[in-house]
């Protein structure tokens, strides 16, 4: 008899736990084997990812291997291609070898969250920092500790100023408990190691709301956030959502720039680009499926968490795309699955939500319990961190955690930097009108070249106005000479409309110019002659 297979795809809190009940209602039943699809082998504990920055918890603290959560399961690291639901295939992109591999299915559960959504946005693709995973919560928390050290030593007001304002994108729980992490770790880092006054350091949070935590949290508790906040020197823009960005600047939708190097941006996700492809009903760009997680039409295919548009069995609308629901719906799929191989009736999803909860750094918190118990201050965090630490998976992340938060409170911050935010060796940029792409005088380390936009070159000798010698466009390129030759810009640059560019830093062209033709081709690029 051939064993029936069921396939998930994404590892989040709504996969990972399918897999999990799966193996607890299967045990040792060989007629049926359990495939994971995910990019990473590890599940985040999103509710503590924000604590990574400020290193209340240790790196791994907030990940649990996918392997020891579900070690029946076969697991495989890779991208989905594409789903073929009438042939019941989905083919992965390939490993090692060049093949991709193509998978059979009897029952598939389609668990994808959502990706970061940055059209629309000129800029924040290169120039903002996502949070919704362990790499983005490391790369935000190495370039915090290096705009520190680069604003202890620099002598330039302008560029400190610069440095020392942090802006983040995003009113709601996830901006609201960055922002309140990342405000307290630069303020007392600043003092403690690098010799700043606090009193420097500007962080704002701009949402498009009338207050932080709209439509999450009760006015009440809100507020009570968002005093708290500008007691410990948070500045707030309402009414204003972020629309560009650049190098230098948080463009906001007004026209506003706000001199920064660090902008944080929780901006709301789009479908899974999977999810948008799949031949299945779709509403506002997640799978329909009804209590018994079932999408509609299909006694095969399950969908829930982020991507499913699922009915509220106690209210009115349907589920939030929150942690305690997914956790549940994968207990009822996972029975529904097996029922579904056994011929045995199924049972719809019923939950009522239990709370919500964020975390405000330094010891305090807010709490919104069955929808009418409130709980704000010190009572409230130790209430949050002790209904999280309960739902960590494993005991022995259990153990790590709450190590980390005693050794906090005992050792206080380590400023260890891991080299995540190390720039790659092909950089994109984006920059506004009228904006000072190079200024003379800089050094350069790459060749830039032009993707959109117009430009001009500016001669400027230091008696009157800078002269314009030349522009430049498309497919142009700027920096050969400098870096050739090792030396400072000679010009400056000024867009003069909104230009993209690519960069080619020293570490990449360096060994193609041990190669005459190449070398001489660069040295006949002379776009600073143009005229």
């Amino acid at each position: 008899m051939s064993k029936k297979r069921i396939i998930i795809l994404g590892g989040g809190f709504a996969g990972a736990n399918t897999a999990l009940q799966l193996e607890r209602k299967l045990r040792r039943r060989e007629d049926v084997e359990i495939v994971l699809v995910s990019k990473e082998n590890y599940m985040v504990f999103q509710p503590m990812l924000p604590e990574i920055i400020s290193g209340n918890i240790g790196i791994l603290d907030t990940v649990t291997p996918i392997r020891r959560l579900a070690p029946r399961t076969e697991l495989f690291i890779r991208d989905v291609e594409h789903v073929d639901i009438a042939k019941q295939q989905v083919t992965l992109s390939p490993g090692f070898e060049s093949a991709s591999t193509v998978l059979d299915f009897d029952h598939l559960v389609v668990t994808l969250g959502n990706v970061t959504d940055f059209r629309r946005m000129p800029g924040l693709h290169d120039h903002a920092f996502p949070f919704k995973n362990l790499v983005h919560a490391l790369r935000l928390r190495d370039h915090l500790i290096r705009v520190l050290s680069e604003a202890a030593i620099t002598d330039d007001p302008a560029l400190r100023k610069q440095l020392l304002t942090f802006v983040v994108g995003g009113g709601g729980f996830s901006g609201v408990e960055v922002c309140a992490e990342l405000n307290d770790f630069v303020r007392s880092c600043a003092k403690r190691y690098f010799k700043i006054d606090p009193s420097e350091i500007r962080v704002l949070l701009v949402h498009g709301g009338e207050r932080i935590l709209n439509r999450e949290m009760p006015e009440c508790l809100a507020l009570y956030a968002q005093n708290l906040l500008q007691k410990r020197g948070v500045e707030f823009i309402f009414n204003m959502l972020l629309a560009s960005a650049t190098p230098e600047f948080a463009i906001l939708g007004d026209g506003q720039r706000i001199p920064t190097r660090t902008l944080v941006s929780s901006v709301p996700s789009s479908p899974n680009p999977v999810v948008l492809r799949l031949d299945v009903p779709l509403d506002r760009g997640r799978i329909k499926s009804d209590l018994k997680l079932q999408v509609e039409g299909f006694d095969n295919i399950w969908s829930l968490g982020d991507c499913a548009l699922i009915p509220n069995p106690k209210e009115e609308g349907f589920c939030p795309p929150t942690a305690q629901f997914a956790v549940r719906q994968a207990k009822t799929c996972a029975n529904n699955i097996v029922a579904a191989i056994d011929g045995k009736p199924q049972s719809d999803f019923t939950f009522t939500e239990l709370g919500k909860m964020a975390s405000l750094g330094h010891r305090r918190a807010i709490i919104r319990m069955f929808d009418r118990v409130n709980l704000h201050g010190f009572v409230a965090w130790m209430v949050w961190r002790m209904a999280y630490w309960v739902k960590l998976p494993g005991f022995d992340r259990k153990i790590k955690v709450g190590m980390s938060w005693l050794m906090d409170i005992v050792c206080g911050r380590e400023l260890v930097q891991t080299g995540m935010d190390q720039p790659t060796s092909l950089v994109e940029a984006h920059f506004e009108t009228d904006e000072m792409v190079v200024r003379q005088g800089d050094s350069r380390t790459g060749v830039s070249i032009i993707l959109a936009g117009k430009a001009v070159i500016l001669s400027e000798s230091g008696d009157g106005e800078p002269q314009v010698v030349g522009e430049l466009g498309p497919g142009d390129c700027f920096g050969v000479i400098e870096f050739l030759d090792k030396s400072l810009a000679q010009n400056s640059i000024r867009c003069t409309e909104t230009l993209d560019i690519v960069t080619y830093n020293q570490q990449e062209l360096e060994p193609l110019l041990l190669l005459p033709e190449i070398r001489r081709s660069f040295e006949n690029l002379r776009p600073e002659q143009k005229e």
